[in-house]
């Protein structure tokens, strides 16, 4: 009988925290828990949560976790964090958090980010510099934001984390980040892997901002073991090592097994992502895409749409539906919406690049308004989106044979053919829905592989403990591919005329 090899591995997104228990040795989740968080909205697009609740919901969740898995903390091994990416957390020189947590669908600095970008240039002198055009939701013109209205708080700042490196310094007491999730933030250079000092000189040239920086760490390596208090708190084995972990797109990367070339993770979350596997930081020349570090050693370039679930969440709550009902009228409308588009922007758009759209219906008659049309709607208009970078993904050359599909919509079968007829490509979900959480448990996994001598590649711990659900694959059909091609070039009209 082998002897288990227990690990936790969080995932803190926007809307709750979920905990999975993984024993790495032979692959299976043992466990899982998840517990809430809420947001605090604002005019201007002001999107912020307060830590404290991470802090609860961590404990919480683990503690669920622990319980369904009816394993005993003391044996867990070690700890992998995926967190949101961009949020920007400001500590103080006693460790306390000095406001709340602005987000990444936060877009009140969107006038902060139009200087710094004009600043460096433009998009062109972006990606030169940088490798990444920065976006409203990256952390940079979230400090220039802080900087000019909350001076006193700025004058205090001792620490910037993202919210990952913030969960892992209540962990550990030390402050680092990786490169993944520090590519996100608009001031790293994604090409050389180094924080752009410069530029947070030019923000403020007291030195403060680069005094304030994480170090950071390659993504196998630990941060170090959990504090004694804290894992006496969370009931945790105090010598758990706890991982680099990451973001949440580069952890659901590990999660899906997508560490090679020729793999598309699309995670149906709030937001939209599209993401694949590079081996060398082949930037692309369109701003929409963001190559951004892996969490697994590569680069994984990426698009993010920042309206998905939060979209057809609120067309559900507008007709109070439950997802059965919500899945069954989707089902229920024909390809198209019999005309209906919704352009799904509630939150601003990223990909494409509009900030300060507005959410809009198009295309209704007397006829055609029925819940039905309006659920499939948003269903469709969020998934044009992702097609929209899904081309951009596959004009920088990035190809696949199929796509895994994570997140909460990736549990709709309906969703699932939409997708895939979308897409002309089949898709598959893993076992695990969890991606994100699943993948910071193997890079823990991994990370103490690292420590006893390269036991195990990541490459072993993926094939061991990323499994597919072959129920869930979904091919496309060919009258509906060419159904969906007119009725995303209707989208993309509208689109236009933004």
């Amino acid at each position: 009988m082998t002897t288990r090899q227990l690990f936790l591995g969080i995932d803190c997104g926007t809307q709750g925290t979920k905990a999975i228990i993984l024993d790495a040795a032979n692959g299976k989740v043992l466990g899982q828990g998840a517990a809430a968080h809420t947001m605090i909205s604002g005019a201007n697009g002001r999107r912020e949560q307060d830590t404290q609740q991470w802090l609860e919901a961590f404990t919480l969740a683990t503690r669920d976790a622990l319980i369904a898995a009816n394993v005993d903390g003391q044996s867990i091994l070690g700890i992998g964090v995926s967190g949101q990416q961009h949020g920007l957390v400001l500590v103080d020189d006693q460790g306390e958090v000095l406001r709340p947590a602005k987000l990444w669908c936060d877009t009140e600095t969107s006038a902060e980010n139009d200087r710094l970008l004009s600043h460096l240039g433009g998009e062109k002198g972006s990606l030169e510099r940088l490798g990444v055009v920065i976006a409203p939701g990256y952390t940079v013109s979230k400090l220039l934001w802080t900087k000019e209205q909350h001076p006193v708080v700025f004058s205090r700042i001792a620490r910037i984390l993202l919210p990952h490196d913030y969960l892992n310094f209540w962990l550990t007491g030390r402050a680092c980040s990786e490169y993944g999730d520090a590519s996100g933030t608009g001031y790293f250079n994604v090409r050389t892997r180094q924080w752009d000092l410069q530029l947070l000189r030019d923000i403020d040239a007291s030195g403060r901002l680069q005094a304030a920086l994480p170090e950071l760490i390659d993504a196998h390596e630990s941060v170090g073991t959990i504090l004694p208090a804290i894992a006496e708190h969370l009931g945790i084995n105090p010598n758990a090592r706890v991982s680099s972990g990451g973001g949440d797109n580069m952890m659901g990367a590990i999660g899906t097994g997508n560490i090679q070339p020729g793999a598309i993770t699309m995670s149906l979350g709030s937001s939209g992502t599209v993401y694949a596997y590079s081996e060398v930081p082949k930037v692309s020349l369109d701003a929409s895409v963001a190559t951004f570090c892996s969490s697994s050693g590569g680069w994984l370039p990426l698009i993010c749409t920042m309206n998905l679930t939060n979209a057809t969440g609120a067309i559900r709550e507008l007709f109070n539906l439950d997802l059965d009902q919500f899945n069954r009228l989707v089902e229920q409308s024909p390809i198209g919406a019999e005309g209906v588009s919704l352009l799904p922007f509630f939150n601003g758009e990223r990909v494409p690049a509009l900030p300060h759209a507005t959410g809009s219906l198009h295309g209704l008659t007397l006829d055609n308004l029925t819940q039905a049309n309006l659920c499939r709607a948003a269903v469709e208009g969020t998934t044009f989106g992702l097609r929209f970078g899904l081309d951009l993904l596959r004009q920088n050359g990035l190809q696949s044979r199929s796509i895994c599909l994570i997140g909460g919509g990736s549990k709709s079968a309906v969703w699932r053919q939409i997708v895939a007829d979308i897409m002309n490509t089949p898709v598959i979900c893993t076992e695990q829905s969890e991606a994100a959480a699943l993948g910071a448990a193997i890079q823990a996994a991994w990370c103490k592989s690292w420590s006893n001598g390269h036991e195990d590649t990541l490459a072993d711990l993926c094939q061991r403990c990323v499994k597919l659900d072959l129920s869930s694959e979904t091919l496309p059909i060919a009258a509906n591919v060419a159904a969906f091609q007119q009725a995303y070039e209707r989208y993309q009209q509208h689109v236009a005329t933004l």
